[in-house]
């Protein structure tokens, strides 16, 4: 199928904004960010992404209740029409308190959620956007996808999609040529076969989130780490196994110390390792990692010089994680 928009036209990496937005919260009052953040460094970030050719960007509405997109909006001046904007939406939010309130998949509500995103990132265009809730009730898809193909018709979104792991839900979006692309889990740690068959399938291009799955992959996280209380990875929400009580989780530890030789060959970063995996995993996907410095930025790009992990690697890591 002939997609309207193929975000691999844009490369194979983007950056993920999420991190980039500052705290946040639940409606329970629990922290969603990553903690704080500096703009100016954000910006930079940004900067030198686009510096070293990435040219996909990845944030949500709700990422810092708003905040993420505006960082992006600066840090993207006079670069909008070299780059692919990819927001989400479903999530309610006060931007005041920086609140997470709801979920709303309505169509009054999601038009207007389109035109917030539109006027924090000072664009007239969304590129790909996205459904942020996972576990929207399928009767109501079809206003969803109506409402959505009208804002594709009134040129404020040029594709749509959904971020979601439930393969039923994603069949839903993905037969429709306007469904640019679906955004899922997948990593070393945690593979999504029947996914990939069906974005295969389809012909459907996946933005892959948590592919460092959430920093355990990028080396800078031991037994001996404790995350700080305004990270998100500190409270485990249902959705996120690796860390626990505010802690990598131990088995998972035994997971990355069995593929870390494997991953760092040939003088590889953990990272870049991650990375190539994916890479080797499917032509389909383009992995989103996050970032909140230069550094890390630098890294994550750097992969692409390397390219994909080898079958033989590939067999190595299947065989040391079945262990």
């Amino acid at each position: 199928m002939e997609r309207v928009l193929d975000p691999r036209d844009y490369g194979s990496l983007g950056v993920g904004c999420w991190a980039i937005g500052g705290p946040w919260d639940s409606a329970e009052g629990t922290p969603l960010g990553w903690g704080m953040v500096d703009d100016d460094e954000s910006i930079a970030a940004i900067r030198l992404a686009l510096d070293l050719g990435v040219r996909i960007f990845d944030t949500a509405d709700t990422y810092g209740a708003g905040h993420s997109e505006r960082v992006l909006a600066r840090g993207l001046q006079g670069h909008r029409d070299e780059v692919l904007i990819v927001s989400k939406f479903g999530n309610t939010f006060d931007e005041v308190a920086k609140r997470r309130t709801g979920t709303d998949v309505s169509p009054a509500y999601i038009r207007r959620a389109t035109e917030d995103s539109l006027r924090r990132l000072e664009t007239d265009r969304i590129d790909v956007h996205l459904l942020h809730v996972a576990n929207v009730d399928p009767a109501v898809v079809p206003d969803v996808i109506g409402t959505l193909e009208a804002l594709v018709a009134d040129g404020l979104i040029r594709s749509y999609g959904w971020s979601t792991d439930d393969m039923e839900r994603a069949r839903l979006f993905a037969a429709h040529p306007n469904c640019a692309a679906l955004e899922i889990q997948l990593n070393v740690l945690s593979d999504a076969s029947e996914m990939l068959a069906l974005l295969e399938e389809q012909q459907l291009p996946a933005l892959i989130r948590s592919p460092l799955a959430m920093g355990l992959l990028a080396g800078r996280v031991g037994r001996d780490t404790t995350l700080a209380a305004n990270d998100v990875r500190g409270i485990a929400p249902a959705w996120q196994t690796w860390f626990r009580d505010s802690r990598p989780a131990p088995e998972f530890l035994g997971q990355v110390d069995a593929v870390r030789g494997i991953l760092t060959e040939d003088g590889c970063t953990m990272v870049q390792g991650a990375l190539a995996w994916l890479w080797a995993r499917s032509s389909w996907v383009i992995p989103i990692p996050g970032f909140r410095t230069s550094s890390q930025v630098e890294q994550n790009a750097a992969a692409r010089d390397r390219g994909s992990l080898s079958a033989d690697q590939m067999a190595c890591i299947e065989a040391a994680l079945s262990r």
